[in-house]
Parts: C-alpha cells; sequence; structure tokens
C-alpha cells in the first residue's frame, strides 16, 4: 500500500474526501491547504465520458484565461524574416528559423510553447519525433500554426492554454495560481470547464462529464459536485 507523507494526512483530514462540494467551496479548501513554501499552482482534473480511440470522440482545444495562469510562457516563433521581427515586438522569447531548429535537434527546450508560420512547416514537420512526445509540435487546430504571430503570441502571454484529452479520458490543467484570489480561480475555472463542455463530441453517448477535482500542486485532491458545477457554467 502506498504510504502518505504527514503533511499529506493532515491536508486530507481538514475536509470530506467522500463530499462533493460546490467549485467557490472547493476553492477555498484548495487556498487553505496550499502551505508549500512555494505559490502552488491550481489545477482542475476531468474525467470524461469520451472513448479517445476513436478519432470522433476526441476532445481538444484551447482557451484563454480571464486571469491568465500565473505562469511566465516562454514561447519560440518559427517563421522567417521579417515575421520574427514581429513576434519578437509582440513579446516572444524567441523567433528565427534556421538557428532555433538546429538548437532543438542538439536538445535544447527551454519553452514552453512553439508557434510556426504556415510556409516553414515544411522544417518544423522534420522535428516531429522532437516536439511530438514533448507536446510543443505547432498545430492550426490550436491556433499555433498562423501567420498572424503577434495575435498568438500575445494570447499565449497572456494566458491562453491548450487542452487534449489523454488516452484514458481524462483532461488535466493548471488554471491559476493558489495565490489568486477565489474570484479569480473561479472564473479560470469556469471559463476551462465551459470550452471542455462545448467541446463535447457528437457522437458521445451517455454522461459526458463524469467527475471533476480541483487540487494545488502538493495538496490533496477537492472532488466538485458536477451538477452543480454544469449548471453554474450555462
Amino acid at each position: 500500500m502506498k504510504k502518505r507523507g504527514k503533511r499529506y494526512e493532515a491536508l486530507t483530514k481538514s475536509y470530506d474526501l467522500n463530499k462533493e462540494y460546490n467549485i467557490r467551496e472547493a476553492i477555498d479548501i484548495v487556498k487553505r491547504n496550499a502551505t508549500a513554501k512555494f505559490d502552488e499552482s491550481f489545477e482542475i482534473s476531468c474525467k470524461l465520458g469520451v472513448d479517445p480511440r476513436k478519432a470522433d470522440q476526441m476532445v481538444r482545444g484551447t482557451v484563454s484565461l480571464p486571469h491568465g495562469t500565473g505562469k511566465t510562457v516562454r514561447v519560440l516563433v518559427l517563421c522567417k524574416s521579417p515575421k520574427d521581427v514581429e513576434a519578437k515586438a509582440a513579446g516572444a522569447d524567441y523567433a528565427g528559423l534556421d538557428e532555433y531548429v538546429e538548437k532543438i535537434k542538439g536538445g535544447w527546450a527551454d519553452i514552453d510553447v512553439i508557434v510556426a508560420t504556415p510556409d516553414v512547416m515544411g522544417e518544423v514537420g522534420k522535428l516531429g519525433r522532437i516536439l511530438g512526445p514533448r507536446g510543443l509540435m505547432p498545430n492550426p487546430k490550436v491556433g499555433t500554426v498562423t501567420m498572424d504571430v503577434a495575435k498568438a503570441v500575445e494570447e499565449l502571454k497572456a494566458g491562453k492554454i491548450e487542452y487534449r484529452v489523454d488516452k484514458t479520458g481524462n483532461i488535466h490543467a493548471a488554471v491559476g495560481k493558489c495565490s489568486f484570489s477565489k474570484e479569480q480561480l473561479a472564473d479560470n475555472v469556469i471559463t476551462f470547464f465551459s470550452s471542455i463542455a462545448k467541446a463535447k463530441p457528437a457522437t458521445a453517448k451517455g454522461k459526458y462529464v463524469k467527475s471533476v477535482f480541483v487540487t494545488s500542486t502538493m495538496g490533496g485532491s477537492v472532488k466538485i459536485n458536477d451538477v452543480a458545477f454544469l449548471q453554474e457554467v450555462k
């Protein structure tokens, strides 16, 4: 049996693990128990009633959080001149093509998101074996393959995140920091979940949202009453 640490055991005794809470009660519990020596991320996990093995039941998209994630996002834009100047002016950390293609081939990974213009995707595609496993491959479906690099960079820096259901039907994302106010976290969570709800595949049968949990990086999970939650995001 997996042994839990004393800190974790103490945290989970401060609330009922079997109870389902409304979103604001859950946020209050998570914030109260975020006692690590750093600003813990506020995370949400949703179990969905879909079969990710079927292409028509894949749930994937992007959402711009109203209060951002609280994380500094390092953005690389792969493009040709003069788009690199445009990208840097918009706040990209790195912009260019040949130099960064070679750096990536050499193992460089000091980035969180890659944006690419369509005209360089032939070169970027050659990096698929490297970028794919890291979740860094640009994709037009989530807005990271575009000629409007300035808009893409600005959205990413402001708190736009990508989500994707995994092979077990779960979606997990960090939607803020525990230092955020309760209302800021509630806004972010509701905005995130609204996007998930709208992304329901037409072929998904039965209950779409099976469970929703929120937690902090070092804290215990708190279950949300998903019926009340669904009513709140309508």
